[in-house]
């Protein structure tokens, strides 16, 4: 790979981590909601979870929804499932002190799992492979599963972090909880393209 398509790359890592979806508004959610130490094993879980997904995509995982369209329409079910039960976690989060006592952010391994039916993860990790690694060679399809790593985990821990910042400005119940409900709408809200 070239270094003007890496850096490339590397742009199109950036702006599809940065940028709202499923996985942002969860961590803004969980920044805000247990703080950014709780959240990090959320946050690594994002990250690994999504360079697994991302390999086995480069490695002929897409070839499967070609060759039996049925998959496509469990793993639209399933992630609108489990998108509507994490909105309600979401929208019924307690305030940021009752959530430190009982609740939790949402573990490695769960968070890992979750870019299994999250769209905007299925579409990063699809458009990357078509694009950046054409022949689908082992060398192009790490260099885009590495360059996502590097640029992925900062960009959802910059979500946490601004969630965790956010905490002092949402002390009043009420209004925490009309911003868990607004990103619990927002997070239902990604499900459009999936769905249209």
């Amino acid at each position: 790979m070239d270094s003007t398509l890496f850096i490339a790359l590397l742009g199109f890592a950036f702006v599809s981590s940065i940028t709202p979806g499923p996985n942002n508004l969860m961590m803004l959610a969980s920044g805000l909601n247990y703080g950014i130490r709780r959240s990090i094993p959320h946050m690594l879980g994002i990250g690994i979870g999504f360079m697994f997904m991302l390999s086995l995509v480069g490695l002929g995982l897409a070839e499967l929804f070609e060759r039996f369209p049925i998959l496509d329409i469990i793993l639209k079910v399933s992630a609108t499932l489990y998108m509507f039960w994490l909105a309600w976690r979401i929208a019924n989060a307690g305030a940021p002190k009752a959530a430190e006592a009982g609740a939790r952010p949402m573990s490695f391994l769960e968070a890992c799992a979750f870019q299994w039916v999250n769209p905007k993860a299925w579409a990063m990790a699809l458009t990357a492979m078509t694009v950046y690694a054409p022949t689908k060679s082992l060398l192009e399809i790490s260099i885009v599963t590495i360059a996502f790593g590097l640029v992925n985990i900062p960009c959802v821990g910059a979500w946490a972090m601004l969630g965790q910042e956010m905490r002092r400005f949402l002390q009043i119940p009420r209004t925490l909880q009309i911003f868990n409900w607004s990103m619990a709408i927002l997070l239902i809200a990604s499900l459009y393209p999936l769905l249209k």
